[in-house]
């Protein structure tokens, strides 16, 4: 997530200080590329092997009865989503994780065009792993939004992007900027980056390709499953949840 261009996936450390637990080893898995491999420890030595893809299923029953919406969304469909609505979304959607955010921002400083049209898109904040073979994509979970505020009011209005989606909450300045400008902040399933590129039919590069799985790629999705939190009349979904006033 911080946009290096080498990531190590095996360190060997022959000093090192023993757990807090007394346990001499522990097993990080990275958070990008991975997670399809499983390791255990036999005869003095790591062995890792390739966990099977699992067979595509139907949607979470969490998402039964869920309103079905394509994608992009027009404005009407925008403000007559509410919050808590469970929705499965088909069409196009463009991804954007922090640096290709700062990227988009910095053109717009400069008043330089951006490199794709975002008026009315959604932007899913993700970073895709590389696809095992024959998939279109590897795990394709959502990250934490909150990073993407420092950007988002800025891209909400000078982009006219129409909704974000990600996980966790937003900041008040930023549900008030998906207010003012008519557009919607979904979540989707975090922890769930298998399931969720199952529902994704085509996955491209559409600009910064030198940021690797923070490039800014253009996805099709079909009945990919999302929550609105924050709807355009000012809902909010975990406060709703929390019992709490807005």
């Amino acid at each position: 997530g911080l946009g290096g261009a080498v990531s190590a996936l095996g360190v060997a450390a022959e000093v090192f200080p023993c757990h807090i637990a007394s346990l001499p080893v522990a097993v990080n898995v990275q958070c990008h590329a991975a997670r399809r491999r499983s390791a255990s420890w036999e005869a003095g030595r790591w062995t890792l092997s390739e966990a099977p893809a699992p067979s595509a299923g139907a949607p979470a029953p969490v998402f039964s009865g869920a309103k079905r919406v394509r994608l992009p969304l027009d404005a009407g469909t925008a403000r007559g989503l509410r919050a808590g609505d469970r929705l499965l979304l088909t069409g196009p959607l463009y991804t954007g994780r922090d640096q290709t955010h700062r990227r988009l921002v910095e053109l717009l400083d400069r008043g330089e065009p951006l490199p794709v049209d975002l008026r009315g898109q959604l932007l899913y904040y993700v970073g895709p792993s590389p696809a095992p073979p024959g998939a279109v994509v590897g795990s394709a979970g959502p990250t934490t939004s909150y990073r993407m505020d420092a950007y988002t009011p800025r891209l909400l209005e000078a982009a006219g992007i129409r909704a974000t989606m990600g996980k966790g909450r937003r900041s008040p300045e930023v549900r008030e900027a998906h207010r003012r400008h008519g557009a919607v902040y979904l979540a989707t399933l975090g922890g769930a980056g298998a399931e969720l590129a199952r529902r994704i039919r085509a996955c491209e590069v559409a600009a910064f390709p030198e940021l690797g799985p923070e490039a800014l790629f253009r996805m099709e999705v079909e009945d990919f499953p999302a929550v609105v939190i924050d709807d355009t009349a000012g809902g909010d979904y975990y406060d709703a949840v929390a019992g709490r006033p807005r």
